[in-house]
């Protein structure tokens, strides 16, 4: 995918409400890896209430090396924050595409979060 078109799609979907219609549209993308991507998500995301903060979490399971499957979560975002982190995250998980790259072609500064 050429610079301009990432840009596009980028701004296109910062223009969405949140994790699932970000997730619906990376689905109906017309770049089949980007669609084949955001399906094989469907149905792995978790929302829960934690510390008073409601959060949604990237649920998967692999395999580890001795043959069992083993559950991971990943805090993704918690909800109500700009769905451009979820659209970081997503680009970042699967393309390896530095969050601050998709930030910039959000045209938005990456702030790295704090550690707690």
């Amino acid at each position: 995918m050429e610079q301009k078109d990432f840009e596009a799609l980028i701004t296109s979907l910062c223009q969405l409400e949140n994790l699932p219609e970000a997730l619906n549209a990376l689905k109906a993308s017309e770049d089949e890896e980007i669609a084949k991507a955001a399906e094989s998500l469907a149905g792995q995301f978790s929302l829960a209430e934690v510390e008073g903060e409601k959060r949604i979490y990237h649920v998967f399971t692999e395999t580890n090396d001795d043959g069992e499957d083993q559950e991971f979560v990943e805090h993704v975002m918690n909800e109500g924050d700009d769905v451009l982190v979820f659209i970081s995250w997503f680009f970042y998980a699967m393309f390896e595409v530095k969050h601050k790259d998709t930030y910039a072609a959000a045209g938005r500064t990456y702030q790295q979060p704090k550690r707690s």
